[in-house]
């Protein structure tokens, strides 16, 4: 949808790679690990959306003339100038399936390329993957709590600008059913679903022949708002009265919307009122700021609603509103990396990796992740990343590597997937996690370790930084 150019990134990122550029550094190669440092939500895991969309837009990344025209502007030298023309990705990424499960501290995703281009696409990807992970995960909430009720992308007009188009994708990812978003349901081959608005109704003299002008327009998946009035004694009595129309016409009528007030007394009342008119196969719709604990309220208070249209909440992120992924250097120049701090947590882990996740001999994930170098195959102890006294055996468990390339130099690996691929592996991977890792209040902490060789490689970096700050 949007025209990405190589200058949707920050500043630095062009100033850094120049520096690189002048200092002949250009053909350095480089590894970098994106990860999070924090659940979203204070729950226990999140999903990973994004990276679909990521390996396109970095395939066919590149500085149009527009752009080398503005550079120069800025006073980006000729000789860096005249590189960047020809710019093109032609690096390798490794990363988790998208809509898998993720934790923190563990790499999501490795890039490898030339210093240049892995600077470059740094922004691009932290867009990227920070936020549709970030709705992803929201989604999914929602999708756990909610059952086999019908979920709906209701907040493109909520969300921070274009963001609502990616929004809507990452919804899918975690399990939402369709969307109000007409050009990302058509760009992504996704379900279109929408109402009608109060000012639909308003817009008439009385409401039944606005009711009546929308089910003879759109007898098809009709739905009909019944609160711009009174919910009890006016909309709902005049959905029946049109429902009992369109039936003499051999139509149906799909659902009736509340969309304000005690949605679970509305929709109490509005089943008692569709059922004793022999309305059993109406359904019911609920919107107006929800989200997965309004939601779980609704049916923990026995609320017959089969369809929940959610916005602001979802699109946004709320109350989160941004994933704290990061994007650090492990490996340069064929050297490996480290960032130090004063909080051994904050530390970074050098090398390319492989994450493995441990399974029992039924394949039931166990709550835990193990960091190790990509050369090892298999993972005997993990250690705690930050409390080296804590650790875990792991002899006798299943290890499942979780890192794949999916992209070598510059070209995508990945057959494309539809979101309903996507969002099957993802409730998949759901599956596989115990429930006390799902639970909304005080989950379980999902273990991620480190293998020993990784452990005295970033310890002997550490003491070598040391010596030399």
């Amino acid at each position: 949808m949007f025209d990405f150019t190589a200058t949707y990134t920050d500043q630095y990122q062009l100033a850094m790679a120049q520096v690189y550029f002048e200092n002949g550094q250009k053909d350095h190669r480089s590894v970098f690990d994106y990860f999070f440092r924090k659940l979203p939500f204070e729950g226990g895991y999140a999903v990973f959306s994004g990276l679909q969309d990521l390996l396109e837009i970095i395939e066919n990344l590149r500085f149009d003339k527009k752009d080398i025209a503005y550079l120069a502007q800025t006073g980006f030298s000729e000789n860096f100038l005249d590189y960047i023309r020809d710019f093109k990705f032609q690096g390798s990424v490794f990363s988790v399936k998208e809509g898998d499960v993720v934790f923190p501290t563990r790499p999501v995703l490795q890039i490898e390329a030339n210093i240049i281009e892995a600077q470059i696409v740094e922004t691009l990807l932290l867009n990227l993957l920070n936020f549709q992970t970030l709705i992803a995960t929201k989604a999914s909430r929602m999708r756990l709590v909610s059952g086999d009720r019908h979920l709906l992308d209701f907040g493109l007009r909520r969300a921070q600008g274009p963001g609502g188009y990616y929004a809507t994708r990452a919804a899918i990812t975690g399990g939402f059913d369709g969307t109000s978003n007409v050009v990302a349901a058509r760009n992504f081959d996704i379900p279109v679903s929408g109402t009608m608005a109060h000012s639909f109704v308003q817009s008439y003299d009385n409401e039944i022949d606005a009711f009546r002008s929308f089910a003879k327009g759109r007898p098809e998946n009709c739905v009909l708002l019944v609160d711009t009035y009174n919910t009890l004694n006016s909309g709902v009595p005049n959905a029946i009265k049109v429902a009992k129309e369109m039936e003499e016409r051999g139509q149906k009528l799909l659902a009736i919307r509340l969309d304000s007030g005690d949605l679970a007394y509305f929709a109490n009342e509005s089943r008692k009122l569709l059922d004793k008119a022999g309305l059993e196969y109406v359904k019911i719709a609920a919107s107006n700021q929800l989200d997965e604990y309004v939601i779980k309220s609704l049916l923990e208070q026995q609320a017959p609603i089969d369809i929940f249209g959610v916005g602001t909440n979802l699109v946004t992120g709320n109350p989160d509103s941004a994933l704290d992924g990061v994007y650090k250097l492990a490996e340069s120049n064929g050297k490996p990396r480290i960032k130090l701090s004063e909080s051994l947590a904050k530390v970074t882990l050098p090398h390319k990796k492989q994450v493995f996740r441990i399974k029992n001999n039924s394949g039931q994930c166990v709550g835990a992740d193990a960091i190790g170098l990509r050369s090892e195959s298999r993972i005997e102890e993990m250690f705690h990343p930050f409390e080296p006294y804590k650790s875990m055996k792991l002899q006798d468990f299943e290890q499942e590597p979780l890192l794949h390339k999916v992209m070598e130099n510059g070209k995508s690996l990945l057959e494309k997937q539809s979101l309903k691929d996507i969002a099957d592996y993802s409730l998949s991977r759901l599956a596989e996690l115990p429930i006390e890792y799902k639970r909304f209040n005080n989950p379980h902490i999902y273990k991620v370790g480190i293998s020993n060789a990784l452990r005295e490689d970033r310890d002997k970096l550490i003491k070598e930084y040391k010596q030399l700050s």
